[in-house]
């Protein structure tokens, strides 16, 4: 597999977040374009040298076009790939393969939504999918409360081990200055906490913010002349397994199994190698299903691994450092902010900044447990 992806032959080159929380006054692609020229400056590189687009926005459709249009630039290519949060993942494998391949030079990938000063919400009402619709679950939050119900039954996953997932955030949080949720949070907190579709409660659901975040890729040996030090991409690989969660054969099993296995094996590497992961968290059950699906502990124990601590700072694996969606920022979608915190891990420059990282996980999620996409990144070491 390792032969097919061009393991260290392109980098995050520069990245950059900007609005995390609160940004009023500003429309998505304003917050999009921003954190994109603050992502090119960090790389000692200009608009002028940007030629290919990779976009997902919120409501726009065309946003390659678009984002395109407003920097005032006309790319050789643009993807706009809609799979949720996971598309930045999968942006990351496609603009390196077409780095590798010669087909473009230099890559924006971008986000940016204005999801909470427009006064947008995290439950929308479905009317795309046959399937569900006529059950009229509250979208997407029903869908994850019924993989939280499954892994429940199934495997004797308590409510007190998903509130650990979002302690563990929170903790993370508090001592990251850009995060949106910094204030105290409890087990009482959460255990008390309005259900919402059970049994999941307002304390296992993400943030409402609005944030943008970007980075620049390009090959190696153009890396290794810009303003910061290269962020190695190892391996990249993403798995779709449905869309509507009905059509799903194991509601305690998702495509993270086989996107991790992939971009692990481009990479070299296994699960006991990492320093660091950062997770999709959307809801506590997905840190869960994560953490046993890319192999970091197996299945049906993820429950009692993150009670134990493990993921909480001073645990054997650092997740989620920057406070996840759960407690640092989620705009709508949370990938890209994976992968930068990720990067800022390996670069030293992260809030929560932990010793000698070499290797981090960056793994998304779009839809209802739909689509799954990993990247592997790595130090100029790993190479």
């Amino acid at each position: 597999m390792s032969d097919v992806f061009p393991r260290g032959g392109t980098a995050i080159a520069g990245l950059a977040t900007y609005g995390v929380g609160e940004a009023p006054g500003h429309t998505s692609m304003e917050l999009t374009a921003k954190a994109g020229l603050m992502a090119l400056d960090d790389a000692g590189l200009t608009l002028a040298d940007v030629d290919a687009l990779y976009v997902c926005q919120p409501t726009d459709f065309f946003a390659g076009l678009s984002l395109a249009q407003y920097l005032g630039i006309r790319p050789r290519y643009t993807d706009n790939n809609r799979t949720g949060g996971s598309a930045f993942m999968s942006h990351v494998a496609s603009a390196a393969l077409a780095l590798e391949a010669g087909y473009i030079d230099c890559a924006l990938i971008a986000y940016g939504s204005n999801q909470r000063t427009s006064g947008g919400k995290l439950q929308i009402k479905i009317t795309n999918d046959q399937w569900d619709a006529p059950y009229e679950p509250l979208y997407p939050l029903s869908h994850y409360a019924l993989a939280a119900a499954r892994h429940m039954h199934v495997f004797g996953t308590t409510r007190e081990e998903l509130a650990s997932v979002a302690l563990a955030a929170r903790a993370w949080a508090q001592t990251n200055p850009e995060a949106f949720a910094r204030g105290p949070l409890t087990m009482e907190d959460c255990l008390s906490a309005r259900m919402i579709s059970t049994p999941i409660s307002k304390a296992d659901c993400c943030l409402v913010t609005d944030g943008a975040a970007a980075i620049v890729m390009t090959r190696m040996d153009r890396a290794k002349d810009c303003a910061k030090v290269p962020v190695p991409v190892l391996g990249s690989a993403a798995a779709a397994w449905w869309n509507s969660v009905s059509q799903a054969e194991d509601l305690t099993m998702t495509g993270a199994r086989e996107s991790g296995a992939r971009a692990m094996e481009m990479a070299g590497v296994k699960p006991a190698d990492f320093d660091t992961v950062q997770l999709y968290d959307a809801f506590t059950i997905n840190t869960i299903l994560f953490l046993e699906d890319l192999g970091f502990c197996a299945k049906g124990e993820g429950g009692p691994f993150v009670a134990s601590g493990a993921i909480a700072p001073g645990g054997s694996l650092p997740v989620n450092t920057n406070g996840g969606g759960l407690s640092y920022c989620h705009p709508g979608m949370y990938g890209l902010f994976a992968i930068i915190e990720a990067a800022r891990q390996i670069r030293g420059e992260a809030a929560n900044q932990l010793e000698d990282v070499n290797l981090a996980l960056a793994h998304g999620n779009g839809g209802t447990l739909s689509s799954q996409a990993t990247v592997v990144l790595g130090s100029m070491a790993t190479l």
